[in-house]
């Protein structure tokens, strides 16, 4: 099984924003509607203050809660591998998925049915990355199988320090952040 994963260089990212741009066009998600997003985190006091950006997206959990609270099977889990899509013809538009997923990472398409990121699994059948990591231009976003013990996301995450959002939700997420 693939178990495809997604590191975020927190220290390299400046908040751009072209990955949401290439994902709304990749994917031709409706205005005011996003499948990823910047997030913008100040902690500290002043004058000790730390700033990170953080593009943001579903986590495709190894443990879906999305996909466990869905009524109709239209979250599932792509066979083969972690990538959690929604069957669009399935999804009554009931919101469960919203309400169980601790990202915020699902929106309702003007159509009456949920979406959300999908790694771009139409590019990665086609040996493409998702189009979010193919545009960044201070290269902090990086993709692949985590199975895989050589792959750049594996060796990222034996090398540097790094963390997940919601880590106490036992999701288990597959998006890391490098700190």
């Amino acid at each position: 099984m693939k178990r495809y994963g997604m590191v975020i260089d927190t220290l390299k990212c400046i908040g751009c924003g072209d990955c949401v741009v290439a994902c709304k066009t990749e994917n031709k998600v409706p205005e005011g509607l996003c499948r990823d997003w910047i997030v913008e985190e100040v902690k500290g006091e002043y004058p000790h203050l730390q700033m990170e950006y953080r593009s943001e997206r579903c986590n495709h959990c190894l443990h879906p809660l999305c996909v466990y609270a869905c009524p109709t099977g239209a979250s599932h889990i792509k066979k083969g591998t972690n990538i959690t899509l929604v069957h669009p013809e399935l999804c009554t538009g009931c919101k469960a998925c919203i309400a169980a997923c601790p990202y915020d990472a699902r929106f309702v398409m003007p159509q009456g049915y949920v979406s959300k990121c999908t790694f771009c699994d139409h590019r990665l059948e086609k040996g493409q990355l998702p189009a979010c990591v193919s545009v960044c231009p201070t290269h902090c976003m990086y993709f692949g199988d985590l199975n895989d013990p050589l792959s750049e996301v594996s060796q990222l995450l034996k090398r540097r320090k790094w963390k997940v959002l919601a880590p106490e939700a036992g999701t288990k997420p597959q998006v890391y952040y490098l700190t």
